[in-house]
């Protein structure tokens, strides 16, 4: 089914449509979720919920860039919005005592896509939002100061944070890569 018909069908609340899209694009979307999420119940809440704001604004979507890029970012935002109303940024991280010195960047070879998803999802969620954003999603530090309402230089730390913590853990687990 072309992209054109799918978005089309679904303006005109074509039930088919709607089913394509869901069933194409929600598995890659839910995993998107998954990083953001602490549990796979508040993934589908968040999915679900994303879902439901592309159908309500499908018709604003502009064919001059990626439609997936398009649904992927409504749901981001709407990862950013559940957790905001979590009330991340009241949380005490209690992780305060590392320094705010850079961690090198190296990919975690020892780590399968199912372990690295469970140790971004123990992440405390200050760390989480910054985390995801930076090195999966690939914002830069000022675009996540603008979604998270905090500086650049907090999302700096943020991230040099989450991945000394990611580290100790790593350590724990007597995984030897760096994150």
């Amino acid at each position: 089914m072309a992209e054109e018909k799918i978005i089309q069908g679904c303006i005109d609340e074509q039930k088919s449509a709607q089913r394509y899209l869901c069933e194409t694009y929600s598995p890659k979307m839910y995993y998107v979720c998954l990083r953001y999420a602490k549990h796979a119940s508040e993934a589908q809440d968040i999915s679900q919920d994303g879902f439901i704001k592309v159908f309500d604004n499908i018709m604003s979507f502009k064919f001059n860039n990626s439609f997936e890029g398009w649904i992927r970012r409504i749901i981001i935002n709407t990862a950013l919005n559940y957790c905001r109303k979590s009330s991340f940024k009241q949380e005490k991280l209690g992780i305060e005592d590392y320094q705010d010195k850079v961690v090198q960047s190296k990919a975690v070879s020892n780590l399968g896509e199912k372990e690295l998803l469970a140790l971004i999802q123990k992440l405390p969620e200050g760390y989480r939002m910054g985390y995801n954003l930076f090195v999966i999603e690939v914002f830069i530090h000022k675009e996540i100061g603008e979604m998270l309402d905090i500086t650049e230089s907090t999302s700096r730390s943020q991230l040099a944070k989450s991945r000394k913590w990611m580290q100790n853990e790593l350590e724990k687990l007597k995984i030897t890569s760096h994150v």
